[in-house]
C-alpha cells in the first residue's frame, strides 16, 4: 500500500470526512499536504475496490462537500497494512540496535 492511500485510510479511520477535511487530517498524521488531485484519484480508487464509500453530500455556501467513510473492508486493509510496517519497524529498530556501538 502506498503512503498517501495509508494516509487517506488512516484519515477516515476516525470519522466520515470531506475531502479538504481528509487534507487537513493527513497533513496533521504526516506533514504531508496531498495534492487534490492525488486525493480525489485516490478516493475514485479507494471506493471503486470497497475500500471507502460515500457517507453524505453536505452544501455549505453554495458549494457540496462529498464525505467519505471507511468501509469494513477499509477497515480490514488499514489494520493489516499497519501490522505490516509495525514489522517492518521492529526489524529496523533491531538491526539498529545491532547497529550501535556498544559501551563498556
Amino acid at each position: 500500500m502506498r503512503e498517501p492511500t495509508f494516509l487517506i485510510l488512516t484519515a477516515l479511520a476516525g470519522e466520515p470526512r470531506h475531502g479538504y477535511g481528509i487534507v487537513r487530517e493527513v497533513e496533521t498524521l504526516s506533514g504531508m499536504r496531498l495534492l487534490t488531485g492525488t486525493l480525489y484519484t485516490a478516493l475514485d480508487r479507494l471506493t471503486a475496490e470497497g475500500l471507502v464509500e460515500h457517507d453524505r453530500d453536505e452544501e455549505v455556501d453554495g458549494r457540496t462537500r462529498r464525505y467519505y467513510r471507511l468501509t469494513a473492508a477499509g477497515l480490514t486493509a488499514l489494520t493489516a497494512e499497519t501490522a505490516r510496517l509495525r514489522g517492518l519497524a521492529t526489524a529496523a529498530e533491531a538491526r539498529l540496535r545491532a547497529a550501535r556501538p556498544r559501551t563498556a
